[in-house]
């Protein structure tokens, strides 16, 4: 008891958790045109942030790898590296195509340190209109990060994205954020929104110290990372079948309570030949039904500013 009476005086007990959230009925969304659902499509690119010698860390990437190495101390992978840089070189252009052949603009979730590596693809996510939200300095574990160099490298993330796209994001997402994270965001300031939670199926707000902060869900069921688990999928097939059943349920639901469908796309897992056909199988499913929203995060921000704001 004396542990747990000593850590509520830490800065990340500050932000109480709260299991309760909008309880049996939830504020109807509102989406534009009276929608059933909306879906939100986010395709993270991260190759070239990931842990890595080459990066300065001192061990290997163990997730979302997708052959199954696990992390290494002290040593290259050439074989770990070189899954990332098949997401960067041969995936994320065939997902691309596919978004693009079905007319989806979504939310590229950029590692900063990535896409400096590979400047030229920035002018395609913006010209095929995609948003592109912060996806961190680096793809790593901030659980693991000193605040002090967390609150460097958002402020670096922030910088690196205005020098390469021309604006500041709207949007941010860690992926795996510490629990200092959401407080050095307010503290950076001029976001919209964060998407590191996986709490709920709407948007909500929460207030950090004294400021409002939105929150829109995220998703890592309704995720290709699933192909990277010994239980997960193993076909293309087995993720349409998953995420169009997930579809098919909101949209039921979303008669009377409407939803958000958050669909979490990696270049180096559903960008392979073998797997992209259940994207594509599941982008023909949801556009054989009317009355749907597909669109970004800071669409649905600023719709949520707009119906919902914040009463803080």
């Amino acid at each position: 008891m004396s542990e747990l009476r000593a850590n509520e005086s830490r800065p990340d007990a500050m932000e109480r958790r709260d299991l309760v959230g909008y309880g049996r009925r939830p504020p109807h969304p509102q989406w534009p045109g009276g929608a059933r659902i909306a879906v939100n499509f986010n395709l993270n690119y991260e190759g070239g942030g990931e842990a890595s010698l080459a990066n300065g860390d001192d061990m290997s990437e163990g997730m979302l790898n997708d052959i199954g190495v696990p992390t290494k101390q002290g040593v290259r992978v050439p074989l770990v590296e070189s899954v990332f840089e098949y997401g960067a070189r041969c995936g994320v252009w065939r997902v691309l195509d596919v978004l693009r052949d079905h007319g989806v603009q979504a939310s590229v979730l950029g590692v900063v340190r990535a896409l400096e590596q590979n400047p030229s693809i920035i002018e395609t996510f913006l010209a095929d209109g995609h948003e592109i939200v912060s996806h961190g300095w680096r793809w790593i574990d901030y659980c693991d990060v000193p605040e002090e160099i967390e609150r460097v490298h958002i402020r670096r993330a922030v910088e690196g994205l205005v020098k390469l796209t021309g604006e500041r994001p709207s949007g941010w997402m860690t992926g795996r954020p510490g629990p200092n994270t959401r407080r050095l965001l307010i503290e950076e300031g001029g976001f919209l929104y964060d998407r590191d939670s996986l709490a709920d199926e709407i948007p909500y707000w929460v207030s950090v110290g004294t400021t409002p902060h939105l929150v829109i869900p995220y998703s890592y069921e309704t995720n290709d990372n699933r192909f990277n688990e010994n239980a997960g999928f193993a076909t293309g097939d087995h993720f349409f079948t998953y995420m169009r059943d997930a579809f098919d349920r909101l949209y039921e639901e979303g008669a009377r309570a409407p939803r958000l469908l958050s669909i979490g796309l990696h270049d180096r897992l559903i960008g392979r030949p073998g797997r992209i056909g259940g994207l594509q199988r599941f982008l023909e499913h949801v556009h054989r039904h009317d009355d749907v929203w597909i669109c970004r995060g800071v669409d649905i921000a600023r719709h949520w500013q707009a119906r919902f704001p914040s009463e803080s």
